[in-house]
């Protein structure tokens, strides 16, 4: 049973799990949500729709969340609103639903569907996913870098002591 807890209301935040990444929507009511999609996405494609990360060009779609999330599990996240006052529900509806049939740049960094609905409902894009897999490619190339320093310095310590 995918039941959402809470259940949307109009403006708030989808978050659907993808593997290996989530999916953003925002609920604009009776079922629907409006979502940015690259023109190979297909609802509920699951791991096939990462390869949809590649393209530059998206689809601003407005489809049933059943739908777009497929078998894969969903949840209400307005995870921002400590740090952003929402727009006025109507507004974040009347600006999703004027996008919907638009084709828009799609770039996984700077402008993907978790930028797209964060600038609907806060109008701020911003993406946790990527500021989290920044970090992390951060931390781990520093990580390489500091085992590549120990292993010259042991390997010159080594030569120095022969």
């Amino acid at each position: 049973m995918r039941a959402l807890i809470p259940e949307p209301k109009p403006g708030d935040l989808i978050e659907i799990f993808r593997p290996f990444y989530r999916h953003w929507a925002i609920y604009v009511g009776d079922g629907y949500v409006v979502h940015l999609a690259p023109p190979t996405e297909v609802a509920g494609a699951g791991a096939a729709s990462v390869m949809s990360a590649l393209t530059d060009k998206a689809i601003v779609k407005k489809e049933l969340l059943y739908d777009v999330a497929g078998s894969d599990k969903y949840q209400v996240n307005n995870k921002h609103d400590d740090k952003y006052s929402p727009l006025p529900y109507s507004k974040i509806i009347q600006r999703a639903e004027e996008l919907v049939g638009q084709e828009v740049l799609y770039k996984l960094t700077s402008e993907n569907c978790e930028h797209f609905v964060n600038e609907l409902r806060y109008g701020v894009a911003r993406s946790d996913q990527v500021r989290d897999v920044v970090i992390a490619a951060s931390v781990a190339g520093m990580g390489l870098a500091a085992m590549g320093l120990i292993g010259v310095m042991f390997s010159r310590n080594k030569r120095q002591k022969q």
